[in-house]
């Protein structure tokens, strides 16, 4: 397949998350459709974890049993393992420490002697201080899905590159609902800020997040067409699972303090069967 032809098809697969950006832009949502959404977003997210590491961990699985049937030695298993191990450690941890240096630099303290004042803040690389807890879970959230549908992009590419036509194509649609249902996950925390008397987010903002979502599709699908690399989808994919169980943990915090259980469960059972149900759709199709 062309390069022109694969590029389209890694475009069409990212651009499905717009579907779900509307959402950001609801009037003033009830309680309950707020606890429903925080919910449903966690179902999704949960379900991409498990999509995620079970995607990063078949390398291993695959080196394992070469080792155990004779045919490979431990050195694959034990760079896949550690690669694995990092990846999901920076993807966790590094917003951790990310989140707690942001925390300094909002309340005017360095890091460090001496102090800072808001006014001192760089105006690029810490912009996002000036965003409210919400729209800053929401932007982590984009940033998660990004980098696994980098890996998702990979897998597109690399399939194209192959000839193996019938799976890209397959890729792409099972990508594409896989997106669309995203959409509502990088949404649903932008409805909390609009109950607490915030301004709706702008088109603009909106179409960055899904750009920073669902752009790396596009980029990772030129990247896998170009050459295949297994160690780089593994980073990238535990990289992914690490910071989206980092919004996972964060989003449960909200919910928690909203109470209402029942509404949450029911929302979070809905997002992990939208997961599988489109996960069944690409399976069903062979891929």
């Amino acid at each position: 397949m062309g390069t022109g032809q694969t590029l389209l098809l890694g475009a069409i697969a990212g651009a499905t998350i717009l579907l779900g950006m509307p959402l950001g832009r609801m009037d003033r949502p009830a309680p309950t459709l707020r606890l429903a959404l925080n919910g449903t977003a966690i179902g999704i997210l949960l379900f991409l974890v498990w999509d995620v590491f079970s995607g990063a961990w078949q390398p291993i699985d695959a080196a394992l049993v070469a080792h155990h049937a004779g045919t490979g030695g431990l050195g694959p298993v034990l760079g896949y393992g550690v690669l694995f191990a990092a990846g999901t450690t920076v993807g966790l941890m590094g917003l951790v420490y990310y989140e707690r240096f942001l925390g300094r630099a909002r309340t005017g303290r360095r890091v460090g002697p001496g102090t800072l004042t808001v006014g001192e803040l760089p105006t690029g690389r810490l912009s996002i201080t000036g965003l409210t807890p919400a729209r800053r879970l929401a932007f982590l959230i984009a940033v998660g899905i990004g980098l696994h549908n980098f890996a998702e992009g990979l897998a597109i590419g690399s399939a194209a590159a192959s000839n193996e036509i019938a799976l890209a194509t397959l890729l792409v649609v099972g990508f594409a609902l896989h997106n669309a249902t995203e959409g509502f996950g990088i949404t649903a925390p932008l409805c909390a800020d609009r109950a607490e008397g915030e301004a709706r987010p702008s088109w603009r903002s909106l179409l960055g997040l899904a750009a920073i979502a669902g752009g790396p599709t596009f980029v990772g699908t030129a990247v896998g067409h170009s050459f295949t690399n297994e160690a780089m989808s593994v980073a990238f994919l535990t990289l992914a699972a690490g910071s989206i169980l980092y919004v996972v943990i964060q989003l449960l915090a909200v919910a928690q303090k909203a109470g209402r259980k029942e509404i949450l469960c029911w929302g979070l059972l809905l997002g992990l069967m939208a997961g599988f149900v489109t996960d069944m759709v690409v399976t069903a199709a062979g891929v």
